[in-house]
């Protein structure tokens, strides 16, 4: 008879102890460590001098990032391995380090300092984070960091849109942050016309994106809240990306209705979300998206395919396509006007 393994702590500590890895992480970002060792300073002391701090500081904690999986070491000297060449090192166009800016700020973690209350009340209770402020900083620090690692989502999304590479589009980008994903239309559509929404200060990061990415003559700003301002009408394509795990159904329900008479006919939304499946404990990435919900909105989830139909077919919208983007945690919905 075989025996079964004896119980273990193993995953209680590792997960009670998971902030000393994102810290660890952090301070490698904010010493652009990474890129030094890119760069070809590869011991210690010569990551220390590049680094302006201690030796002992580096040794400790380029030895944590080799067992975190994110350096290698040979002989008392470190490398980088292939996925932090590519997404750590600030000189690689994959460079995800100022994620943190945003994701490890005292604004974010406060939700989860705060979560026991917020599982209590079935929402978070904090109504002091600016968040709904059209003048926070916060959007602004999220359009910053989190462009690099919404690219791959972005190129996906233009592969996506099934137009003939000439044709002429007109694009409404709602939410737009750093504007990245019309942009990226705009790059693969040279006759596409994106016109992006969000409050005024974010803008200005899609508007500084827009030049840097060559697109800025086809892309245009439409400052204020989805929820507000005017759209117009005659577009091929909304996107709608990150932005309903936010709200609860009925919200979302009342801004898709806003959203369909300025499509044109044949017009789509591509909606973007981290959409787990119906038993919500899979996969892994999207299931644990809704505790970010809870701890940092008053009523938004994240909602499994067949919510998000629904809400999509009381709002008049048909044909309604389940895409996921592996391997990446989020999933694409392509719903038809008619």
């Amino acid at each position: 008879m075989q025996q079964s393994s004896p119980p273990t702590p193993q995953l209680f500590w590792e997960t009670i102890l998971g902030f000393q890895r994102s810290a660890a992480m952090k301070s490698a970002i904010e010493l652009d460590l990474f890129t030094r060792i890119a760069e070809g300073n590869n011991s210690v002391q010569k990551i220390a001098d590049a680094c302006n701090a201690s030796e002992r500081g580096v040794r400790i904690l380029c030895d944590c990032l080799t067992v975190m999986g994110f350096l290698n070491k040979v002989n008392d000297e470190y490398s980088l391995n292939e996925n932090s060449a590519d997404f750590l090192n600030r000189k690689s166009q994959m460079f995800l380090g100022d994620a943190v800016n945003f994701i490890l700020s005292p604004m974010q973690k406060r939700g989860f300092d705060e979560l026991t209350d917020a599982v209590r009340q079935g929402g978070s209770t904090i109504t002091d984070d600016g968040s709904l402020d059209p003048e926070s900083p916060m959007w602004v620090h999220f359009a910053r960091g989190m462009t690099g690692m919404m690219m791959p989502a972005a190129q996906m999304i233009a592969g996506h849109l099934g137009f003939d590479s000439q044709q002429k589009i007109k694009v409404l980008d709602i939410a737009a942050g750093h504007g990245i994903f019309g942009i990226t239309i705009a790059q693969k559509y040279p006759n596409a016309e994106i016109h992006a929404l969000d409050w005024s200060n974010v803008l200005e990061v899609a508007k500084e994106n827009a030049e840097k990415f060559g697109v800025a003559d086809r892309h245009h700003l439409i400052p204020g809240s989805a929820f507000d301002v005017e759209y117009n009408d005659g577009y091929d394509v909304v996107l709608l990306t990150n932005f309903l795990h936010h709200f609860d159904k009925t919200t979302n329900e009342t801004l898709l209705r806003k959203i369909h008479p300025s499509l044109a006919d044949e017009g789509k939304i591509i909606t973007l979300e981290f959409i787990p499946n119906d038993d919500r404990v899979s996969p892994p990435s999207e299931a644990m998206f809704s505790l970010v919900m809870l701890a940092g909105t008053p009523a938004g989830d994240a909602y499994t395919f067949a919510e998000l139909r629904e809400m999509f077919e009381t709002a008049g919208f048909y044909q309604n396509e389940h895409i996921p983007l592996t391997p990446l945690p989020q999933h694409l919905i392509v719903s038809m006007k008619k």
